[in-house]
C-alpha cells in the first residue's frame, strides 16, 4: 500500500509502506474512501512546527477487518474517523471532551501501547479503539454524500465547536475571523444555531461565495484596526455578541477579542500559533469571555450526522479541488498557495 509521509519543509511524498495489521484486539483496519488536507497540516509543511513520518488525520472509509474485542463496528461498515483516537467510554469522553480521552492518541504518533499510528492520508489505516474512534454511517452511502461526511471528521465539527464555545444562540450577532475551511464551517454552524447576522471576515471572492452559501449575511474585507472599527460600526458601535476565531495567530485572536462587545464571548478553535500570550487585562476590563480549544468532533457526530444524511447540512462545499491521493503533494501546494480552500483526496 501507499501512504503520505512528510520529510521536511514542503517535502510531501506518497510512498510505499507495509500494509497495516491488527496489533490489538480493539483495532480495525479501514480502507480509505476519501481523505483530505487540513489547514493544520500546513504548519509542519511550512516548517512552523516539526513533523516527520506519517501525516494526515481526516478520512472516511470501509472497515476491512476488526479485532476480537470490537463489538460495535463491523466489517463492511462505512465509517467516519475523527482526527484523533478515543474510546468514548472514559470520563472525559462521556463529559463531551473526547479529545482528552484517557486512552486517546493522535494519528501519526504512538497509540496508548506505544505502537506507531498510521497517518490519515493513506490507502489503509489501522484504527485503535475502533468501537470508540469510528462513527458508523447507516448505509448505503451515496457517493455524493462523501464530501459532506468527510467534514465531520474535523472541519464541520470544529466550526461547530467554535460556535458552541462562543455560546451562539438564536438571534445572536456573530463574527467569524478566518475564511479557511474551519472558518467557513463556523459560518454554517452559527447560521444553523439561529444567529440573526453572521459576518464573514474574508478578502477572497471564492471564499466569500461559500460563506454566503453557508449563511453569511455580511462580508467584511478589512483587517486589523480597520476591521475592528468596521465591526463595531455594524453593531451599535460596540461590536458583536459572539466572535469565532478560526485561525490561531496572534493577529486573528486580537481581531476576535477586540471585535466582541463588552460582555461578549469569543469561541476559539484555531490551532494556537500566537507568539505573545493573550493579555487578560483588556478582556477583564470589557467583560469579554474566551473559551474553546481542540474540538471534540467525535462527540458532535451524533448531532450533525442526521442533518448531513437528510440533506439539511451541506458542509462539503468547502472542498473546491479534488485530486487522486497519489497527488497529495500537489494538494498541499494548492492549499499552501491558497489556490484551494480544502482539497479532497480519493485513492
Amino acid at each position: 500500500m501507499h501512504a503520505t509521509l512528510i520529510h521536511g519543509d514542503h517535502d510531501i511524498r506518497f510512498e510505499e509502506v507495509p500494509d497495516p495489521v491488527l496489533m490489538m484486539d480493539d483495532d480495525a483496519i479501514v480502507r480509505v474512501v476519501a481523505a483530505c488536507v487540513c489547514g493544520s497540516d500546513l504548519w509542519p509543511y511550512r516548517g512552523v512546527t516539526h513533523a516527520n513520518g506519517r501525516i494526515g488525520h481526516e478520512f472516511v472509509g470501509i472497515v476491512e477487518s476488526v479485532g476480537t474485542a470490537v463489538a460495535k463496528v463491523k466489517v463492511g461498515d462505512f465509517v467516519i474517523a475523527p482526527f484523533y483516537v478515543c474510546d468514548m467510554t472514559c470520563v472525559n469522553c462521556r463529559n463531551g471532551f473526547s479529545t482528552s480521552c484517557l486512552q486517546g492518541s493522535w494519528w501519526g504518533g504512538d497509540d496508548r501501547r506505544g505502537h506507531p499510528s498510521d497517518g490519515g492520508q493513506g490507502e489503509l489505516i489501522r484504527v485503535p479503539l475502533a468501537d470508540g474512534t469510528l462513527a458508523v454511517v447507516p448505509g448505503p452511502v451515496d457517493d455524493a454524500l462523501i464530501p459532506h461526511l468527510l467534514t465531520l471528521s474535523d472541519v464541520m465539527g470544529t466550526g461547530h465547536h467554535a460556535a458552541v464555545s462562543a455560546g451562539v444562540q438564536p438571534g445572536d450577532t456573530v463574527v467569524v475571523v478566518g475564511d479557511g475551511a474551519v472558518g467557513l464551517c463556523a459560518v454554517l454552524a452559527a447560521s444553523r444555531l439561529g444567529a440573526s447576522r453572521v459576518v464573514a471576515m474574508s478578502r477572497h471572492e471564492s471564499r466569500q461565495a461559500v460563506a454566503r452559501e453557508f449563511g453569511a449575511t455580511d462580508i467584511v474585507e478589512e483587517r486589523g484596526e480597520d476591521g475592528i472599527r468596521r465591526i463595531r460600526e455594524m453593531f451599535d458601535g460596540v461590536g458583536a455578541q459572539r466572535v469565532l476565531e478560526c485561525v490561531g495567530t496572534e493577529e486573528a485572536m486580537t481581531q476576535a477579542t477586540r471585535s466582541a462587545r463588552p460582555g461578549g464571548q469569543v469561541g476559539y478553535v484555531g490551532v494556537p500559533h500566537l507568539g505573545p500570550e493573550v493579555k487578560l487585562q483588556p478582556l477583564f476590563s470589557r467583560n469579554v469571555g474566551i473559551r474553546g480549544g481542540v474540538a471534540p468532533v467525535r462527540n458532535y457526530v451524533a448531532e450533525l450526522l442526521p442533518e448531513v444524511l437528510d440533506g439539511r447540512l451541506r458542509p462539503g462545499a468547502v472542498f473546491d479541488l479534488e485530486l487522486p491521493l497519489s497527488e497529495v503533494a500537489a494538494a498541499y501546494a494548492a492549499m499552501d498557495e491558497r489556490r484551494a480552500i480544502k482539497v479532497l483526496l480519493r485513492p
